[in-house]
């Protein structure tokens, strides 16, 4: 006689969760992430969503055993320590760490490096200052170790689905998780190309990635100047401006900044009903990657105006009971009336807004050629400016412009001496001076767009005003200064 076992659904679903659970723990991970934050979980579930074997770890034990409990159907080898993820992992293993920058990533590091074995490797993928990444590169790979200092921008949205990712360290290393990176990075929508390439050796990655965060810095500051223009100048509704910025975005200032302004401006407070951009307090916070890009910059006598501006202006919006202060007794100047073309005046703010992007781009890709020069990295602008066109947060339709600049000549030191580059600012200059000057008298704060002009009126001159601050340096310390018609330094007897 044949008996027969009839198991309800609820009995079932046990079986399959510990037959799961038996089959995930007997396999080996394809690659390790440590840190559970926003980051890492979305990576974590983006390298599981392309098909990998995922390795997961993170001092607070509570995720884990949250995720042990949510997670049973993917492909989670979850270890609530150290040994046992370590352990968990293929070899050679490859270890993300998504860890906070500074000391908890040392203090990782430290813990992880007694456990590994030659040839596994590390890629750190955390904000870290890219001569803590040289540093740590020295350190780590004394004992066989890799290590990959990664930039990643994209954010939580780009950790989940895809980010621009910036490797740089040993490019033996690279090529091990060459494929893994291209798996999990965004797509460029032109070509379907991943957002990912080796960018140099030790340092270089992080180094990238700190950059590409200062034009970020300057691309918002700008895009705040032209909101702030057409709000308090030209005094046109929120949502007005909203539908010029969705306009914006369908031309050549397409880009995700460009087209998440459009969205915010167009969303409304709950509580309120007023626009959310006009209950959010005006203080703006930074975590000091754009000050790092600025720090470089200066290190390496390169001009990042538009940058550093925009840095500034964000420590200045921190001194917000000085300015309410300083609001009851410093006045405004007399505000010219003149009646203006709305439509016209506004095309003229995106020109100007256009001019100024270029310039604040161009001076972040040329601070990427000096550092060729300063470290011998050798970083390639035309694969930086592709990884950027999808992912990362100053994507933008004029990235392809910029890669083809340096397809063309990749020896170029400026984009701007570029024939496309070169002709726009030359178009848009007009609109641009006519924006900030309108601007400065109305006393309305354009300080982005006014370094970009700077930096364009000096940069454009065979001749400025540099050789009488040689002359004064000369009178009052004996600095010495070159001549125009004789090698060498000289000194003169004021």
């Amino acid at each position: 006689m044949v008996k027969i076992l009839i198991l309800n659904k609820k009995v079932i679903q046990e079986l399959n969760k510990k037959l799961r659970y038996w089959r995930v723990t007997m396999e080996k991970g394809d690659v390790g992430v440590v840190g559970l934050g926003v980051m890492g979980y979305g990576f974590a579930m983006n390298f599981e969503d392309k098909g990998y074997t995922v390795s997961i770890t993170n001092w607070e034990k509570d995720i884990l055993r949250k995720l042990k409990k949510t997670e049973t159907n993917r492909n989670l080898i979850i270890s609530e320590d150290l040994e046992g993820f370590v352990q968990s992992l293929d070899k050679p293993r490859k270890i993300f760490l998504f860890v906070k920058a500074g000391k908890p990533t040392e203090n990782t590091i430290n813990k992880l490096i007694p456990l590994l074995d030659k040839g596994d490797i590390l890629i750190d993928g955390g904000n870290t200052h890219y001569k803590d990444s040289i540093n740590k590169t020295n350190e780590i790979e004394k004992y066989g170790i890799y290590y990959i200092g990664m930039g990643v921008s994209g954010g939580e949205e780009g950790a989940r689905h895809g980010a621009s990712l910036m490797p740089g360290g040993s490019p033996i290393a690279y090529k091990q998780i060459e494929l893994m990176l291209s798996d999990i990075a965004a797509k460029a929508p032109q070509d379907d190309e991943p957002c990912v390439t080796y960018i140099g050796p030790k340092g270089s990655g992080h180094f990238t990635k700190i950059v590409h965060n200062g034009i970020e810095y300057g691309d918002i500051q700008l895009i705040a100047e032209a909101y702030f223009i057409m709000r308090y100048s030209l005094y046109l509704p929120v949502e007005k401006i909203a539908s010029y910025f969705k306009e914006w975005n369908a031309g050549e200032l397409n880009s995700y900044l460009i087209e998440i302004t459009s969205k915010i401006l167009s969303t409304y407070d709950d509580k309120t009903g007023k626009p959310m951009v006009d209950v959010i307090l005006d203080r703006a916070g930074s975590k000091g990657t754009g000050k790092w890009a600025s720090q470089i910059a200066l290190d390496l006598h390169m001009p990042l105006s538009v940058t550093t501006e925009a840095v500034f202006i964000r420590y200045l919006s921190e001194l917000k009971d000085q300015r309410i202060e300083a609001s009851k007794i410093l006045t405004s100047p007399n505000i010219d009336e003149a009646s203006v073309n709305v439509e016209e005046y506004v095309e003229q703010i995106r020109r100007a807004l256009y001019f100024a992007k270029i310039i604040s781009y161009a001076q972040g890709f040329a601070l990427y050629s000096r550092a060729n020069e300063e470290y011998g990295w050798e970083l390639d602008n035309y694969k930086i400016a592709k990884i950027f066109r999808s992912g990362c947060v100053i994507r933008a339709e004029l990235l392809d412009k910029i890669a083809n600049a340096y397809q063309m000549n990749n020896k170029l030191s400026n984009i701007l001496q570029n024939d496309y580059f070169s002709s726009v600012v030359n178009s848009y200059q007009k609109e641009a001076r006519t924006v900030v000057a309108d601007s400065i008298k109305n006393g309305v704060p354009v300080t982005g767009l006014a370094s970009a002009i700077g930096y364009f009126d000096n940069y454009r001159l065979e001749k400025i005003s540099a050789n009488l601050i040689q002359a004064q340096r000369d009178y009052f310390g004996a600095h010495t200064f070159e001549r125009v018609d004789e090698e060498g330094s000289f000194h003169h007897k004021w």
